[in-house]
């Protein structure tokens, strides 16, 4: 068993079948998968939350972008400590520390990234262009989305497609994120490559009302 069939383990969410091929070779814990990210990046990225808890446990060492995915306070802190510098680097598919602890919705991380220094408007180093507050808010996490504002996050940075906050958070249906937003200067005209607003993503997920909402005067 390789990285290969390890790889199509955690796709699938075979928990089974993981700790088999570990068990079995547990440096495959440490060996990059195809997609050039860790078995344990992987299994976050897919929601497979059992799983990278799993791997967590096969994992010689942490690299700070996978302690911030999968939650690891103290072994985060820990490497900020000894490198303060690494806090505005990217991992090897393209984000930042503070990026990954916004979009897995761990709050009190991301709080200390930021109190340490982690740019709150640093975009991705990749063709996605995700900014840590587009990541909090495609997590549904108000407490998150609310640290970044506060902290000085830009409410109408656009990612890929010409995505903003706003319109993830109208997809959502999520009034309080909404309004959040609003509170914070968003715009409610902003529209995406192929011009479509807030409103209208709000409108295509049933959200009637939150659409009128965010329909211009």
């Amino acid at each position: 068993m390789g990285i290969a069939q390890l790889e199509e383990q955690i796709e699938s969410g075979n928990f089974q079948a993981v700790k088999d091929i570990l068990l079995a070779n547990p440096k495959l814990a440490d060996t990059n998968t195809s997609h050039q990210i860790s078995p344990l990046l992987l299994a976050c990225y897919y929601k497979k939350q059992q799983i990278a808890d799993l791997i967590l446990e096969f994992t010689d060492d942490l690299t700070l972008f996978e302690a911030c995915a999968v939650g690891k306070f103290d072994a985060a802190t820990l490497l900020i400590f000894q490198n303060p510098a690494s806090i505005n680097t990217f991992s090897e598919d393209g984000f930042s520390p503070l990026g990954l602890a916004c979009y897995f919705g761990h709050e009190d991380l991301a709080r200390f990234l930021v109190l340490k220094g982690a740019d709150v408007n640093l975009a991705s180093k990749n063709s996605f262009n995700v900014f840590p507050i587009h990541s909090a808010v495609s997590a549904n996490n108000i407490g998150i989305t609310k640290m970044l504002l506060d902290a000085g996050a830009y409410p109408n940075v656009c990612q890929k497609a010409g995505l903003a906050p706003l319109h993830t958070a109208a997809q959502l249906g999520n009034i309080e994120l909404i309004i959040l937003l609003l509170e914070h200067g968003a715009e409610v005209g902003l529209r995406m490559e192929g011009g479509k607003l807030p409103a209208d993503l709000a409108a295509e997920k049933g959200f009637n009302e939150i659409a009128e909402i965010l329909r211009e005067d």
